[in-house]
């Protein structure tokens, strides 16, 4: 089972619509992109597996595996990704500005009560990242 996520570069960050099946579940919010470089940029463009995460800090989660030369790139919520983010993606039900966003707890509930069944009944989900120009 497949999410793709289209990315929008900016300056000041990256923004993004999540795609389920081909049907939009929530927009995205990011770093702006500084060559892949650990908790100041997005991760690259690829294909990733998702897994279910959980810690006293962020609680219930996503976390993006196997990205090359990085760690611990996770899905949790954020409304700033200058303020909030180290790399990590955040979903958000509305974009207020370039790595801006609103309702981002809503918008990651909504991904988790979507995907974690899938996740417990053994579907494997991948995040394919595309840029929105190619």
């Amino acid at each position: 089972m497949e999410l793709q996520l289209i990315r929008t570069y900016r300056p000041k960050g990256t923004n993004g619509i999540l795609l389920f099946n081909g049907a939009e579940l929530c927009r995205t919010i990011e770093l702006p992109w500084q060559n892949n470089q650990p908790r100041v940029s997005c991760i690259p463009e690829g294909k990733y597996r998702l897994r279910r995460r959980h810690t006293a800090r962020f609680k219930a989660h996503f976390e993006v595996m196997d990205v090359k030369d990085r760690k611990y790139i996770l899905f949790h919520a954020g409304n700033d990704a200058g303020k909030e983010l180290r790399g990590c993606i955040a979903p958000v039900l509305q974009h207020t500005g370039e790595g801006k966003g609103s309702s981002s707890r809503a918008a990651l509930e909504k991904m988790k009560d979507r995907l974690y069944p899938l996740m417990d009944n053994g579907h494997v989900i991948t995040l394919t990242i595309k840029n929105a120009e190619s």
